[in-house]
């Protein structure tokens, strides 16, 4: 079962992102403030919980939690500025369209870069120690999925309904066969011989 809180005083946002490993589309990131003592027997990280079921938990998600908001940043800014400044970017918005303020955030992993004044803990594998950061995991797994699903019928030959833009042997495969379409991450290592194409 996934910790509640933190602490008991003050009022925690658990934040994640999706995507961060993918050679295409943009990088999700999710903020959730959940009830203090929510629970949900399934709730845990994204990864370790199924299609259907991260789908009936992001209702579950929705409609219990005091708030929640998604954040994205796409491919183009994504070579800009990198990919762990994007995830960090994508959470900061998430945060900014929080209703309310947090008075504590709770990040997956070890990194961060401060958001505004608000103190913050860096928590390895917390989506699947704290049910808020396991929340923003489904919010933010869910929401890219959903976009990259989108986007498969635009570009059927990548696979993306089946690997949402991972680096799996047939996203690769396709690659290479294809080159890179215009959603893929080009600072990203997609084919070794990538140098080759012309972008």
């Amino acid at each position: 079962m996934l910790k509640s809180f933190f602490q008991e005083v003050l009022v925690e946002a658990g934040c994640d992102e999706a995507g961060r490993g993918c050679l295409a589309g943009p990088v999700f990131a999710a903020a959730v403030i959940l009830p203090r003592y929510f629970s949900h027997p399934v709730l845990n990280d994204s990864k370790q919980v199924s299609e259907k079921d991260r789908y009936e938990l992001r209702e579950v998600i929705i409609q219990n939690a005091i708030a929640w908001a998604v954040g994205r940043v796409d491919h183009e800014e994504i070579d800009r500025i990198n990919i762990f400044k994007a995830s960090f970017k994508a959470m900061h918005l998430a945060l900014d369209q929080l209703p309310m303020r947090p008075e504590l955030l709770l990040i997956d992993g070890n990194h961060f870069i401060r958001y505004q004044q608000v103190p913050h803990k860096t928590i390895i594998k917390g989506d699947s120690l704290y049910a808020s950061i396991a929340a923003a995991s489904i919010l933010a797994k869910t929401f890219r999925d959903d976009f990259m699903m989108e986007q498969h019928q635009y570009y059927p030959q990548y696979k993306w309904r089946e690997n949402k833009g991972y680096a799996t042997a047939a996203h690769r495969s396709a690659i290479s066969e294809n080159g890179l379409s215009p959603l893929h991450r080009k600072s990203f290592r997609c084919f070794p011989e990538q140098n080759e194409f012309e972008f």
